[in-house]
Parts: C-alpha cells; structure tokens; sequence
C-alpha cells in the first residue's frame, strides 16, 4: 500500500541523497527490497548500497531533482532529472528518467525499477564510443 507520506519521504532522502545519507538506507528500503536499472539487478538494502557507493566513484555532484510524481494504491511512479559530472571533467551532464516505486505497509521500499536510456545518458557521452553510439542512433532512427 502507497501512502502520500511514504512517497513524500522517499522524494526528501531521493533529492538530498549523499554518502552521508546513505547509512539511512534501511529506513527507506525494506530488508528484501529489488533494485533494478538498466545497469543492475540487486536485492537487499546492503547490495542497493554498494550501486549507490558505486555511483558515487564514477560521477562527481550527482543530484536527483524529483519533477512529477503519480501515486496509486500499489505503487508509485517518479519523474526525476540527474544531473552529475564525470569524474575529470567539469561539464555537467543530465539524464531524464523515471522510477517505479512499491512500498510495504512500514512504508518502505520494496520495489524500485529506474528506467532510463543508458544510450542518450552514459554511451553517448564516452569519448571512445559516444560516437559510435550517436551515428547508431541516427541510424536506427526512423527521421532519418
């Protein structure tokens, strides 16, 4: 069951996500919570914590602004934008995506699905494939 408050919640530790807030991780998820994006499948609130120690390695200023969110009786869904720098370089870069939320009835996270383009957000911005990426993109797509 999806509260208001639990979403609110997890909206406020979402957008103010840092190393030091990570240690609150087993207030927001459940003991068995499922992670899940286009680059990991996890289960359990210490392997979520090593994706996010994980991201804080790659990426410099990473921050998640929460744009729209939609909630119904079994679950929820947020729009968010993440921004963040590589680490090395001073050009920030952003990604759209959207998470899928599911909570337990102490308001926890049992569920959360990112969905994201790991094309537009990560390929396209390496330097050794980006281009690769780009010109497979054009070439797929249908406005060509």
């Amino acid at each position: 069951m999806s509260t208001s408050d639990d979403l609110d919640a997890f909206v406020r530790f979402f957008e103010r996500l840092s190393p030091a807030t990570l240690d609150r991780l087993e207030a927001i998820y459940a003991p068995d919570a499922c992670f899940r994006d286009p680059f990991n499948e996890v289960r359990g609130v210490p392997a979520i914590r090593r994706i996010f120690e994980h991201m804080y390695r790659q990426v410099d200023e990473p921050a998640f602004h929460v744009s729209a969110r939609f909630l119904n009786p079994d679950e929820a869904m947020l729009v968010w934008l993440f921004s963040f720098r590589f680490k090395g370089s001073r050009q920030i870069q952003q990604l759209e995506g959207t998470t899928r939320l599911r909570f337990d009835e102490q308001g926890r996270v049992t569920l959360h699905r990112d969905y994201w383009d790991p094309a537009q957000g990560v390929y396209e911005k390496l330097p050794a494939i980006g281009a690769v990426a780009r010109w497979l993109r054009a070439r797929l797509s249908a406005g060509r």
